[in-house]
């Protein structure tokens, strides 16, 4: 597919002025028709993809807009959530051939958004907590991971919660967040207002690892009961060390 730098910048004025609703989704769609032309040309061509990339905008979701219009057109009642997403997750579900090709080009040629990155974060989280277990035990730290908190009935908690507090740079921890990511603005104060603040006035004051690092200025809340690490800490202090 070649555009013209006016095609281009036409596209991609739309995308950025438009605002995020299934109408807007069918102006644009009715406006650059260009998916439907390229695949009837050729249906094995990355034609969504090559789209995407074009306009500068991530495949999966690309993939997503597309597919949901072709469930709308389709379907008697509008797709749920959960249908499309289970259709990202797997595009063989997709009953039009063509367009299950193109949804899963995008989907494997996406590095930042959609199932298969969702997947690598997962698995890469689960590998950090695993560590983080391990590290506890290594340490004779008793402990509650969020398996057992929620068998006892709650429904947000930290990764771990300790039995017995700790003390780390003379601030006393009870309970351990484990975070495989870069803690910047952004994310960190996302975090602090959905999962943070409420661990804290649950459980008290608690240890945040963000295993990739963060930016040194957040870490200013170790007063109020939250602080952050980059790696799990060395100078534990425990009640045994206290009273010896």
């Amino acid at each position: 597919m070649i555009l013209t730098k006016a095609q281009y910048d036409e596209i991609a004025q739309c995308l950025v002025s438009v605002p995020p609703t299934r109408q807007s989704l069918r102006k644009l769609k009715q406006r650059f028709p260009r998916y439907l032309n390229g695949v009837g040309e050729n249906g094995a061509a990355p034609v969504l993809l090559e789209l995407a990339n074009e306009v500068d905008y991530a495949p999966s979701l690309m993939a997503r807009i597309i597919l949901e219009r072709f469930l709308q057109e389709h379907e008697e009642t509008p797709p749920s959530k959960s249908v499309i997403n289970s259709m990202l997750r797997d595009p063989s579900q997709i009953p039009d051939g063509v367009l299950a090709n193109q949804v899963y080009q995008c989907i494997v040629n996406d590095c930042c958004y959609g199932p298969l990155v969702d997947c690598i974060k997962h698995a890469i989280g689960h590998e950090h907590e695993v560590l983080l277990r391990d590290l506890l035990l290594e340490k004779n730290l008793s402990f509650l991971d969020e398996d057992q908190l929620r068998a006892k009935g709650y429904d947000k908690t930290p990764d771990f919660i300790l039995q017995v507090p700790v003390a780390v740079e003379g601030h006393i921890i009870h309970w351990i967040e484990s975070k495989a990511s870069f803690g910047d603005e952004c994310s960190h104060h996302a975090y602090l207002h959905d999962q943070f603040w409420s661990y804290w006035n649950r459980f008290g004051p608690g240890l945040v690892i963000y295993w990739y690092g963060f930016i040194q200025e957040l870490d200013c809340n170790r007063e109020r009961g939250i602080l952050l690490q980059a790696c799990f800490p060395t100078d534990i202090v425990t009640l045994c060390h206290s009273v010896a």
